[in-house]
């Protein structure tokens, strides 16, 4: 039983390293932006791959971490009752069904709008005018999306490591905000050197 718990252990850990993805979709979106304003189609199109195959993955991940984390529960010393009995559970709970709810927002509305707009224009044809202006709106509430679910994703992760001892209400508030500034910083910015 220990092997089994552990293996769980290991995939829930993963699994939440892996839902990373809004962080390097940032990055990603940020490098973008180096290159200036205007549309590049092969540039463009590689991002919007990069993106839009990464939600996919993504909900692979947020199962994974669902899976793992409700058999964790069944077969561990807290029972499925601390789903609703223990606040850190029901917490993450709740933050891994809003990731689920804004990852199917992106996925399903804006990156197929997203997707609609750049199928008018291949590899060769000129751009129209304002093109890079109509993609704007979607791409802005996108990365904005991102960051909201990177904060997410690392409280989420600081709470994990409470479900058996909370840390004090000091400590949670100073980590929660420094995410918050950390998650401000990369929506922002390269983050070239990590943290700093």
């Amino acid at each position: 039983m220990d092997t089994i718990s552990n293996l769980l252990k290991f995939f829930h850990v993963l699994g939440f390293v892996f839902m990373s993805t809004p962080l390097f979709n940032l990055i990603v979106v940020n490098e973008r932006a180096l290159l200036g304003h205007s549309f590049d189609y092969n540039v463009d199109r590689y991002m919007e791959n990069i993106i839009r195959r990464g939600a996919s993955r993504c909900f692979v991940f947020q199962f994974t971490v669902l899976i793992s984390g409700v058999l964790l529960l069944i077969f561990g010393p807290l029972g499925v009752e601390s789903l609703w009995n223990n606040w850190i559970i029901l917490v993450k709970m709740i933050i891994l069904i809003t990731l689920t709810g804004l990852l199917s927002y992106v996925h399903f509305n804006l990156q197929p709008r997203i997707e609609s707009l750049m199928s008018k224009i291949g590899p060769g044809d000129s751009v129209p005018g304002g093109f890079a202006a109509q993609l704007k709106p979607f791409r802005a509430r996108r990365k904005k999306l991102a960051t909201f679910c990177l904060f997410f994703v690392i409280t989420a992760i600081i709470l994990g490591l409470q479900v058996f001892g909370t840390f004090s209400p000091a400590l949670n508030i100073a980590l929660i905000g420094a995410v918050g500034l950390f998650v401000w910083k990369a929506s922002r910015t390269l983050i070239r050197f990590g943290w700093i």
